[in-house]
């Protein structure tokens, strides 16, 4: 090793031993081939961390520089950049005899090679890239015993041919592997004619160099073609120059790159990193990352003016960013810089304000200024091509292209277009991404902002051009393929119209339910929401909010497949709606032809909370976390992904497979920058938001599943605190610092506002404080004592703990009950007592005011005022058990997570002051010439009854207990004198009303009968049962006379059609078998090819059916409502309830009402629109 290195080493020593995990980067030093199995074995062994770390270092000063290399590397990929840096400077190159080097990096011996083979000099301004350089010799030096491909790969400008060129500026590598020579050769966008001509020039140079090494050697006539230059120059480099390199640089296609598959050593720079599939031989790539960083250029910058980056003014870093990485524009300001060093702020400006003409020539630049630097490129376009290049001033930046829509935009056959573009990129005025088919093209930042400079005047003109192309185009209606053109014209029509100034165009088509309904199903309700928050400011704000409401409440609805009727999703949006306008007008017009939909007439009763709701995760999800600026929320669950949402429209960001089990939990760092998860897999991840990459995994900390994750809530000290299963060593801060205490898992962690203290939550009944700066415990609460009646008999678990805003009160939960105590004192303030029946997941104390949200397992989310300890409302909407619940940063939304797949927004001010009254499932309706009565039990043991007509409410207490069994008495005699009745023990039972005695006593099933139906006139009926069969059965025999089999689960209902000929049976698969009673034959199966994305065919077990009239429709309820075509077994129609799992339904006799109650007790009342 270097003897500059091996002193760095040494200096670094103690640094490196207090903060290193030799584990982690040992396993890259094993890729690179430093380090052996028997001596990562030996480091191992050691007992503690900092032990393993002084072994590593101890073996790594008596090893070579390749090992000071890959330890290097090893701790950039690991995120100990602090690490890294103090070992930059002290980067050795691969070989030893660099120390002879000249100022470009090479010897004399290199000099002469790499000027003989064409290899270019370095740049006048040069920054060092030794990790990049380190890794492409690496890959050279596998080239040293057999022919092979190594492909440098990444985006224009990000310096692939300089670190090409610096790569074989080595002695030891082009002696060892490459004594015949490097031998460079420029390829760019090239015809077979021109890469004739380009192998021509090589062969010459070739024989020429071998004829003046051994005169005996003659020229040969130039190839004449392709197959016969290829040939040439396989024998040249194997037989003349059999250990010799070949530099392909700047590669575009794979035909050119066949003609140099002659077995022979090539190093190859490109865009396309499969090029290399194409040909034959070993094959590795280095990746270089696009553009430059925002150190790497800092230093650019540094180097012109001969100062230090840190020294650099604080308008540095903005250049840098308005440069968007691009090393051309960072070398032209640069350059200028160094003749005018006081300009910072002025070319900061001019950079920000798109004022490219006042950065003016510098004397290493052929040109007058940065405008003229890219208007010489399209200067060199036809006239007719540059109309159309400036007609891409209209493009959004980061946003590419296909062709199809600038076939739209142009007028032209997409042929013509291709060639057109083909142009363009030959002469780097455009990109193309050649992953996608068909390609996809886009313009780099910088030549937007120029574009929209010198167009400035012109930009309306321009995008009402694109607006006006499309409406010439789409006539008729928009593109619906779901190809690249049809997503473009779905995400970027609005904005063109706004950027036209096209108001009254823009607001015709966002009002438009048609234009909501294709977008939804192409796109998804994300980007649509989107477009009502981004041109809110000049769309009428009453109808703007009007379908923001729908999509924000129905979007989860909108992402499911099948896609549901948007118009009948918008039946239920309020009268006042100019969504459910449309939506009533749409519908009467189909019911003309046929169509069925219904009216929720009785909606104005129900005020919805939510704001929003989005389905993230196919799961149940376990955590979701607002970012710390509230405009985004993160979300984990059993899916074992992670998702990054916006909180306005939650359109996705972001979205990672992050475990390899279930993901328990995830948070925001202070600055947003950084996301943390923790999983069954028992491992901690720290995530990139940005650019959603893996920073660091935490494997080794945590013996069993880790159920929660949290950042310090301050900037100035970023702590990360987990907590786990393990019995001892449970929690921790920084996955260093172990708190001991708790002898049973514990559940959740907290820091204090002040990030002075941690809150931990346990199993074993405590909730414990810790001094976060010494570890040690502060205090100890006992909340398992809150429960004297109950502890001996099962543990009490301490759920989570949350913080007051002003950290003097910490709250915690413990299952029905929710305790606030003092935080100085230890003393309990307050206890809310939930429902016996359910139990508290988690809670939430609010940053802004004294409310705290609590979870709960009934599927509901209560708010509490902590001051007057009142309850202040009931969030109901959830349909299973909430698993979290937090506020914003400002206190004005609230989240909740649920296992029904969703994560639900609520307003916090609309929630604070409405507390409502469920209803019971169990309920009877009087259908009564035209007036409806519905009769329902609430959940606070009274029974409501309610007239539709008059919109009367009689509420009858009395009853002390809830409310279990009830029915309407009408005034007409029935004249039935017997009574039916089923039993879970399996029986039917048939009773003499008048005497009260048993006629018939049926053993009719294995298991429990669960529905019975009577036939229209008597002579039959039928049982279904948990065995999976329904039977039908004589009146008059009492005997089975036909058996059904083919349900593949519990048979939950049946229904005789009016004229007894056909009988529904439904199954807890939500499944629909219709029989031909005559014969039990099976005529059809409803819901078999359309199956939803809930687990069960129809969203829960069918629990009620009933035929129409004329027995030509059949109404079914389960997870929602569904009217079939009976002939066809096909759906017309679904009806999505704020709840779920309907237990029957009240149809009128004329099968135009239909009334019911769902699971979290809002009732129903829809009419067939006519």
């Amino acid at each position: 090793m270097e003897e500059g290195a091996r002193s760095c080493l040494l200096q670094s020593r103690s640094s490196l031993e207090q903060d290193i995990r030799a584990s982690y980067l040992m396993d890259h030093m094993i890729s690179d081939g430093v380090l052996t199995g028997d001596e990562e074995d030996r480091i191992r062994s050691k007992p503690t961390r900092k032990e393993q770390a002084a072994a590593l270092l101890e073996l790594l000063l008596r090893k070579d520089n390749q090992a000071y290399i890959s330890f290097y590397n090893a701790l950039v990929r690991e995120s100990y950049g602090d690490l890294a840096s103090l070992l930059h400077n002290s980067l050795p190159l691969v070989s030893p005899e660099a120390e002879k080097s000249f100022s470009d990096g090479g010897t004399r011996y290199v000099q002469a090679v790499l000027s003989e083979g064409g290899v270019p000099q370095r740049p006048v301004v040069f920054v060092s890239r030794p990790a990049l350089v380190n890794r492409v010799r690496e890959k050279l030096y596998r080239l040293q015993k057999e022919p092979g491909w190594v492909t440098v790969f990444g985006m224009a400008g990000s310096g692939k041919s300089v670190l090409a060129a610096e790569a074989v500026r080595d002695h030891a590598l082009i002696t060892e592997c490459f004594p015949g020579g490097v031998h460079w050769l420029s390829i760019g966008q090239l015809d077979r004619s021109d890469l004739l001509v380009r192998i021509q020039s090589l062969c010459f140079r070739l024989e020429q160099q071998s004829q003046e090494k051994d005169p005996s050697s003659s020229l040969h006539r130039p190839p004449g073609s392709l197959e016969e230059a290829k040939e040439r120059l396989r024998f040249l480099m194997l037989r003349r120059y059999p250990r010799s390199l070949l530099i392909l640089d700047d590669i575009w296609d794979s035909s050119v790159l066949k003609a140099f598959d002659i077995q022979c050593r090539v190093l190859l720079t490109t865009r396309d990193r499969s090029l290399a599939d194409c040909v034959s031989g070993s094959k590795s790539e280095v990746a270089v990352e696009s553009g430059l960083e925002e150190d790497q250029a800092l230093e650019i910058l540094a180097l012109y003016v001969n100062g230090k980056p840190q020294r650099l003014p604080e308008q540095a870093r903005s250049i840098v960013r308005e440069c968007k990485g691009s090393p051309l524009v960072v070398s032209l300001i640069g350059a200028l810089l160094r003749e005018f060093p006081d300009r910072w702020a002025y070319y900061l400006h001019t950079l920000q304000q798109k004022k490219f003409k006042r950065i003016r020539k510098s004397s290493s630049y052929d040109y007058d200024a940065l405008d003229q630097a890219m208007a010489a490129s399209i200067q060199v376009l036809s006239e007719e091509h540059r109309e159309l290049y400036i007609d891409l001033t209209v493009l959004e930046k980061d946003v590419k292209v296909p062709a199809k829509v600038l076939s739209v935009l142009w007028d032209l056959e997409p042929e013509e277009v291709e060639d057109v573009l083909q142009d363009f990129v030959n002469k780097s005025l455009l990109f193309r991404d050649c992953h996608h088919r068909p390609y996809l093209y886009y313009l780099h930042d910088l030549q937007l902002d120029f574009l929209a400079e010198m167009n400035r005047s012109g930009l309306e003109s321009l995008h009402t051009k694109v607006v006006r192309q499309y409406q010439q185009r789409y006539s008729q209606g928009p593109p619906t393929s779901g190809d690249e053109e049809c997503l473009y014209w779905f995400r970027f029509l609005t904005y063109h119209m706004a950027k036209a100034n096209l108001t009254q165009e823009l607001c015709s088509l966002m009002f438009s339910l048609d234009w909501v309904r294709t977008k939804a199903q192409i796109m998804g309700p994300a980007h649509l929401i989107n477009d009502y928050v981004e041109y809110g400011a000049i769309l009428d704000k009453e109808v703007r909010g009007h379908f923001q409401e729908f999509l924000s409440l129905n979007g989860h609805q909108l992402e499911q497949r099948p896609f549901p009727d948007v118009v009948q999703l918008a039946l239920s949006q309020p009268d006042s709606s100019e969504v459910y306008r449309q939506a009533l007008l749409q519908a009467q017009e189909r019911a003309t032809r046929g169509g069925l939909y219904l009216d929720w007439v009785n909606k104005s009763s129900l005020k919805s909370l939510s704001r929003l709701v989005v389905q993230p995760h196919q799961g149940s999800i376990y955590s979701a976390c607002f970012s710390h600026d509230g405009t985004n929320i993160a979300s984990c669950g059993s899916s074992k992904t992670l998702r990054v949402f916006k909180s306005t429209s939650g359109e996705k960001l972001l979205e990672i497979q992050a475990h390899d089990d279930e993901v328990l939990c995830c948070a925001f760092s202070p600055d947003d920058h950084l996301l943390a998860t923790c999983s069954s897999d028992r491992k901690v991840k720290v995530w990139n938001v940005e650019r959603g990459t893996l920073m660091r995994m935490f494997e080794d900390e945590h013996e069993e599943q880790v159920n929660h994750c949290q950042f310090t809530n301050i900037r100035r000290r970023l702590l990360l605190a987990t907590c786990s299963n393990d019995k001892f060593m449970n929690t921790k801060v920084s996955l260093c610092n172990t708190m001991f205490g708790h002898l049973e898992p514990v559940n959740h962690c907290c820091f204090s506002p002040d990030d002075a203290y941690l809150s931990t939550s346990s199993s074993d009944g405590t909730l414990k404080l810790w001094e976060v700066s010494s570890a040690n415990e502060w205090k100890s609460i006992d909340v398992a004592d809150m429960f004297p009646e109950q502890r001996e008999q099962t543990e009490v678990m301490v759920k989570c703990s949350t913080w007051s805003a002003d950290g003097r009160t910490i709250i915690c939960a413990a299952r029905n009950a929710v305790f606030v105590f003092d935080v100085e004192t230890a003393a309990m303030l307050l206890e809310i007592r939930t429902s016996r029946l359910s139990t508290v997941q988690y809670c939430h104390a609010c940053p802004s005011s004294n409310l705290v949200a609590i979870a709960l397992s009934h599927y509901a989310v209560e708010l509490w005022d902590i001051e007057t300890s009142k309850k202040m409302a009931d969030c109901s909407g959830h349909l299973s058990w909430v698993h979290g619940v937090q506020f914003s940063p400002d206190g004005s939304l609230l989240l909740s997570c649920s296992d029904d797949q969703t994560v639900r927004v609520w307003e916090t001010k609309k929630v604070h002051t409405s507390s409502a009254v469920c209803l019971k499932r169990d309920s009877d309706v009087l259908f009564n010439n035209g007036d409806i009565t519905v009769v329902a039990a609430d959940n606070r043991n009274r029974l409501q009854v309610w007239r539709w007509r008059t919109g009367e409410c009689v509420v009858l207490e009395g009853h002390k207990e809830q409310v279990r069994c009830f029915s309407l008495l009408t005034t007409t005699p029935s004249s039935e004198t017997h009574l039916l009745s089923w039993s879970f023990d399996g029986t039917i039972k048939v009773w003499d009303m008048s005497s009260g005695e048993p006629l018939q006593d049926l053993a009719c099933h294995q298991g429990a009968v669960l529905a019975c139906d009577v036939s229209p006139d008597g002579q039959l009926f039928a049982t279904t049962s948990a065995d999976k069969t329904a039977k039908v059965w004589s009146s008059a025999s009492w005997e089975c006379v036909r058996l059904l089999n083919g349900h593949q689960d519990c048979v939950r209902s049946c229904r005789f059609s009016w004229d007894g000929r056909r009988l529904a049976t439904g199954d807890d698969n939500g499944e629909i078998r219709l029989w031909n009673v005559k014969d039990g034959t099976l005529l059809k199966i409803c819901s078999r090819d359309n199956k939803d994305a809930m687990d069960s065919l129809h969203g829960g077990w069918v629990t009620d059916l009933h035929f129409s009239p004329d027995n030509t429709v059949l109404l079914s309820t389960g997870g929602y409502i569904k009217w079939w075509n009976v002939e066809k077994g096909e759906a017309l129609q679904t009806f999505y309830p704020t709840g779920a799992n309907l237990k029957r339904i009240h149809v009128s006799p004329d099968f135009s009402t239909f009334v019911t109650i769902d699971n979290i007790g809002i009732l129903y009342i829809l009419k067939k629109v006519e």
